[in-house]
């Protein structure tokens, strides 16, 4: 058993969970664009202080490694790597598709919802356009496809809708909804990456002692940067 701070920045929900032998014992999250920046040192100190705790009380910080917005991510990432150096922690990087998985599954069992035991789940992350950064995995947590930048059209996930249920969530689900029609498609509003099911995961890590090189250690961009110039430019 362990106690872990765990930040999620990856897409507009900032959030950060205290959580100690698997239980949760503080939390804090907005989501909202662009709030990162402000309010993530802010909700570290907010858990900490209402827990009672110091960071010399924790055991290890887990942060969701993307893929997902580079700003979040840089924010996240920079943030975790700045409290472990300080104050002599592991860290510990999780997959954000893989963060968005197991709120789904679950969001899912919660509800009472079935689903067949053959179906997939597909979290999207919005990458701008048509674009989102997804994978495949199967109900028990595998891979069935990794994680990859994938323009959705018509075509998208055919073959396999041909051959089983999938089920879509995350923050690049809405804007494919109405390309994806086939009749194995399922659709989950309202699923995030939140920190607590971050800690299921990071605890998995924690017992395993998975942790990454704090000195060498990047967020999984997925995709090279590229620097775009405003339309409308002001001449000095």
């Amino acid at each position: 058993m362990a106690t872990l701070l765990n930040i999620e920045t990856a897409t507009s929900l900032c959030s950060v969970a205290l959580v100690q032998n698997k239980k949760v014992i503080a939390r804090r999250e907005m989501l909202e664009e662009k709030a990162h920046a402000s309010r993530l040192t802010v909700f570290v100190e907010e858990v900490l202080h209402e827990a009672g705790m110091k960071m010399k009380d924790l055991d290890a910080v887990a942060t969701g490694k993307g893929p997902g917005s580079y700003t979040g991510l840089r924010i996240g990432v920079s943030t975790a790597k700045g409290l472990c150096f300080g104050a002599g922690l592991p860290l510990i990087a999780v997959s954000t598709l893989e963060i968005l998985f197991r709120q789904a599954i679950l969001s899912l069992r919660l509800a009472g919802t079935a689903f067949p035991a053959d179906a997939l789940f597909c979290p999207m992350i919005d990458a701008r356009r048509m674009e989102v950064f997804t994978c495949l995995y199967t109900p028990c947590g595998d891979l069935a496809e990794p994680a990859s930048a994938h323009i959705v059209d018509a075509e998208s996930f055919k073959t396999a809708l041909d051959e089983r249920q999938i089920w879509f969530f995350g923050s690049g689900m809405e804007k494919c909804r109405e390309v994806l029609t086939h009749p194995n498609a399922r659709f989950q509003s309202d699923i995030h990456p939140h920190a607590m099911a971050l800690a299921e995961v990071a605890e998995e890590h924690f017992d395993r002692q998975q942790f990454v090189d704090l000195a060498y250690f990047e967020p999984f961009y997925l995709k090279d940067f590229i620097a775009t110039i405003p339309k409308k430019r002001s001449v000095l």
